[in-house]
């Protein structure tokens, strides 16, 4: 399955709930609260409940795109969850939130997560002092993120570090706004993260 490359507002749409695939843009303005029906042709009369499948289809598609992650991908991290000590659920948040890319936005560098991902991408990020352009890089506790020497140099740096003033950073981040760097303390821990699907439900879907 190729990567969703249209309008992710259809995809909030779709889904009913904002998915915050436009990072900040989200908040002040968003398609949804103007134009909260799903895309296409609105057909009259009483909407089909969807069943227990489609249901879970659709947590599973909700946690793709907040990720950006393709299918085969996507099952590769649940793979990598069930494998782990734990609940499953709570293992696939984890690995998805301790991408790189993820972050990199987690940590206000980036207003997006598609933003985050082209900077990474773009050779401008450093873990743990070498240059990383995958944004998939996994990582864990301890792990040091920052800028490279060019990158700094960059307007885009500039206005970053302007902006870092409004952006909040969640517990298991710790930032230096001034030096622009930032640490993993630890792996998020249930509750951290603003999930906005259910992955017990994801858990059932690939269960079956």
């Amino acid at each position: 399955m190729a990567r969703y490359t249209g309008p992710v507002c259809r995809i909030c749409r779709r889904y009913g709930e904002k998915l915050m695939l436009k990072g900040d843009k989200c908040v002040s303005k968003c398609t949804l609260d103007k134009r909260p029906s799903p895309p296409g042709e609105q057909k009259s009369g009483r909407r089909r409940k969807l069943s227990d499948r489609a249901l879970q289809l659709r947590e599973k598609q909700k946690a793709r795109y907040s990720y950006g992650v393709l299918e085969k991908q996507f099952v590769a991290y649940y793979e990598d969850a069930v494998r782990l000590p734990g609940v499953t659920g709570q293992n696939l948040v984890r690995l998805l939130e301790l991408r790189l890319d993820n972050v990199v936005h987690r940590m206000g560098f980036a207003d997006s997560l598609k933003q985050a991902r082209q900077i990474v991408r773009h050779g401008h990020i450093m873990l743990n002092g070498r240059k990383t352009d995958i944004p998939s890089a996994a990582t864990k506790a301890g792990d040091v993120i920052g800028w490279t020497a060019t990158s700094k140099k960059s307007e885009y740096f500039k206005f970053a570090k302007e902006n870092m003033s409004s952006k909040n950073t969640p517990g298991w981040l710790n930032v230096d706004r001034e030096q622009m760097t930032g640490r993993v303390v630890s792996a998020p821990a249930p509750g951290e993260t603003p999930a906005s699907f259910d992955p017990s439900v994801i858990v059932e879907y690939y269960s079956r």
